[in-house]
């Protein structure tokens, strides 16, 4: 491509940015996503403005495909931070449910799509909407001041409702059905920006007032920053303690890893260039690879040794993932490791994240399912 130094500064900045502002997830959860948000909305303005028409002209029908990529990227790392914070067992589980449903039909847009035609299949995306981002929103705002505990099975029903038929689904129409931007219809019709206007005016004030005289006390002072993790799993090692108690190499969270995992690598297959993986063998690879790296971490779980520091567990399990790479290289030399080194990152990467959390996971939810039945009882 016919790309200047300015071009691809412009290009690697917003990558960068796009990378790593999901990182800081889990612990930030709201302001976090609410960034990533932001940055996924602008980025495209970014492209068409600051790179040079040339340049901008020949990876236009490439955007799709990136864009979509990287927004399961952040919204994965997003369903691993449900795993550490959310204390409500039936949001937790809508949570598992709407975003294994958007990775599997963005997995399959991605997969069918012909990128010559932008528009292709498009409409899949309205079939398969991105619930899960906004229901996370909306249940990390509950949460800067009110125990989300607090949320019956209906009221989190009704909010996952809501959000997908009057938010997702006319939102989805409108970017990937008809296509339309809203400079450009604002421009056009006159009434768009004033109608909108009085509504967020009114939106304000219904908010405000349901604030102010409906809405229940806080329970806790306001604060952006996730809450802290159950006392019994506070640590690595008692974290991998109850794995070497619980989890065994062939079970469900090894399902669960490679069905998350094996969607996002096959999103990411479609844009990086130079790869030529088909679906079905990038799905075999990260299933082997995820094979390995479970029970690598859980033969070392059973050994009472874990690592505190993130950032050393994420380098421990990506040195494992490279070294099978490598073995494959000198069984086969179709095998390119250069092609595979993004995907080992991003599998040690989930695969860590994953890990760490589930447990948090899986103790809070069997803690509410106990409060609930005594409840029941009583």
């Amino acid at each position: 491509m016919d790309a200047s130094a300015a071009d691809v500064a412009v290009v690697v900045a917003v990558v960068v940015l796009r990378l790593v502002v999901p990182l800081l997830i889990p612990m930030f959860p709201l302001p976090a996503i609410v960034v990533a948000l932001v940055v996924d909305g602008v980025d495209q303005t970014i492209f068409q403005t600051q790179l040079s028409p040339s340049f901008w002209a020949q990876v236009e029908n490439s955007y799709q495909g990136y864009d979509k990529a990287l927004d399961v990227y952040y919204l994965s790392i997003a369903y691993v931070a449900t795993m550490r914070n959310w204390t409500n067992r039936s949001a937790a589980l809508w949570a598992q449910f709407l975003w294994i449903f958007r990775l599997s039909g963005v997995t399959l847009f991605e997969v069918v799509h012909d990128p010559g035609e932008p528009a292709s299949w498009r409409w899949l995306l309205l079939v398969f909407p991105n619930t899960f981002e906004y229901f996370f929103i909306a249940y990390e705002t509950v949460r800067l001041r009110w125990d989300p505990r607090r949320l019956s099975p209906v009221a989190v029903t009704a909010l996952v409702a809501a959000i997908w038929v009057f938010v997702k689904l006319p939102q989805e129409w409108w970017i990937h059905v008809a296509r339309l931007d809203f400079t450009d219809v604002a421009a056009a019709h006159r009434w768009v920006m004033p109608t909108l206007t009085a509504v967020l005016v009114v939106a304000a004030g219904v908010a405000w007032w349901a604030i102010r005289y409906r809405l229940p006390g806080a329970d806790q002072p306001f604060g952006l920053r996730a809450g802290p993790l159950p006392e019994e799993l506070d640590s690595a090692a008692e974290r991998a303690a109850y794995r070497a108690e619980h989890w065994r190499v062939l079970d469900t969270n090894l399902l669960q890893k490679t069905v998350l995992i094996g969607l996002l690598c096959v999103d990411f297959a479609q844009i990086l260039p130079g790869n030529t993986g088909t679906p079905r063998q990038v799905t075999l690879t990260v299933a082997v690879l995820v094979l390995v790296t479970s029970a690598v971490s859980l033969a070392l779980a059973r050994r009472a040794r874990s690592a505190e520091n993130l950032l050393a567990g994420f380098a421990a399990v990506a040195a494992v993932n490279l070294a099978v790479v490598w073995v494959a290289r000198l069984l086969s030399e179709r095998f390119d490791p250069d092609h595979a080194t993004f995907f080992v990152l991003l599998i040690a990467l989930v695969t860590v994240l994953y890990d760490r959390y589930r447990p948090v996971r899986d103790v809070r939810l069997r803690a509410a399912a106990r409060a609930s039945a005594t409840t029941q009882g009583a």
